[in-house]
């Protein structure tokens, strides 16, 4: 009786410990939440926006800047914060791993990148980015992974001022995403951004 308690017991741990290294692993293949660039300059927050991943710039260690090297002369003057940096990033067939566009502010243009993520608190970014990123960049996580947005199913028809849609869904968490001394998040769910709602369909 003794034996067959202890063989069962040996069976639950031998199961628990499977089921705990299955989970750690699903969450290290998690690439969404808040992410600090190498340098410390930014924070990309990485969410699912209609079956593919998006970053956008949500935190800037000095406030303020602007798109000014965007060939569209429309979008010079658009703040950098709020502004999609990783778009419409596609899952990788039998990889951890998502490919797309990545947009450099300081030269204004976009190339191509993969985004990989290394354990549960680093990023692996692959391609060129904000120009700090040619060859490739390790990012830290600051904030935890997001939930698919409730607004995926609302990014296709939403309206390019994305007032509505705002209300209808709340902003993630944000734990740790801003630093010291800087002002709360405002970027809230980036799937309701009008640059993302528009193009995510």
């Amino acid at each position: 009786m003794l034996h067959c308690l202890r063989s069962t017991a040996r069976a639950l741990a031998f199961s628990s410990l499977i089921l705990t290294a299955s989970a750690g692993t699903l969450l290290a293949a998690d690439p969404t939440g808040d992410w600090r660039v190498a340098d410390g300059v930014a924070n990309i927050r990485v969410a699912q926006c209609s079956g593919n991943m998006w970053g956008v710039v949500v935190w800037e260690k000095i406030p303020g800047g602007r798109d000014k090297n965007n060939p569209d002369a429309a979008k010079q003057s658009r703040p950098t914060l709020g502004m999609p940096i990783l778009l419409e990033m596609k899952k990788k067939p039998g990889a951890d791993a998502w490919e797309g566009q990545v947009y450099n502010a300081k030269d204004g243009q976009t190339y191509s990148s993969t985004i990989k993520p290394v354990g549960s608190d680093q990023l692996e970014i692959q391609g060129c980015v904000l120009g700090f990123l040619c060859g490739g960049e390790t990012w830290s996580r600051v904030g935890p992974p997001i939930p698919a947005s409730p607004a995926n199913g609302v990014a296709k028809g939403a309206k390019s001022s994305g007032t509505q849609a705002k209300t209808a869904a709340p902003a993630p968490k944000t734990t740790g995403s801003t630093a010291p001394g800087q002002k709360a998040d405002t970027v809230g769910d980036i799937c309701l951004l009008p640059d993302i709602a528009r193009l995510a369909h």
